[in-house]
C-alpha cells in the first residue's frame, strides 16, 4: 500500500458544528457528542440529540476502542485520488459508547465482531480517526 498521508484527495468539509470533531482529530483524539438531558452517545456532529431532542449536546472524549459490525474492501474507488492505495477497507465502527462511525480500517484481515482500537492516520494531509485490530 502506498503511503497514505501522500494521496492527493479530498478532506473533510468543516463547519463550526463540526470543527471541535477535526480538531481533536487533528490531535490523534476521537470525540463524540453526549446529551445533557438523556445521556445518549451520538455521533456523526449534529445540533440535536437524535433520543430526546434536547439541543444540550457536549462533547466528550471516546475511549477509541469498539467492534466492526460491517466492512466493505474497495477495488473501485469513487475518487481517483484512492486508486494508487485500492484495494482498501473502510467498516462500520460501533464504538464501546455506542455510536456507529464509518472508517478506514488499516488491515486486510477484518472479521466481523472483531475489536478494534483508534489508529489516528494521516491521510492526504490531514490525520483521520482510522481504526485496525487490537
Amino acid at each position: 500500500m502506498s503511503d497514505l498521508a501522500t494521496l492527493k484527495v479530498p478532506g473533510p468539509t468543516i463547519i463550526p458544528l463540526t470543527a471541535p470533531f477535526w480538531e481533536a482529530a487533528a490531535e490523534g483524539r476521537l470525540l463524540i457528542q453526549r446529551c445533557g438531558g438523556c445521556g445518549g452517545a451520538a455521533f456523526y456532529p449534529r445540533e440535536l440529540c437524535p433520543y430526546c431532542w434536547s439541543d444540550a449536546l457536549r462533547w466528550e472524549e471516546a475511549r477509541g476502542v469498539g467492534r466492526l459490525k460491517s466492512f466493505s474492501i474497495i477495488h473501485k474507488p469513487g475518487h481517483p485520488g484512492w486508486f494508487a492505495v485500492a484495494p482498501y477497507s473502510v467498516g462500520l465502527v460501533e464504538l464501546a459508547e455506542g455510536p456507529t462511525l464509518l472508517s478506514h480500517l488499516l488491515s486486510e484481515a477484518l472479521e466481523v465482531g472483531m475489536a478494534l482500537q483508534l489508529a489516528p492516520t494521516s491521510i492526504g494531509g490531514r490525520v483521520l480517526p482510522c481504526f485496525r485490530p487490537v
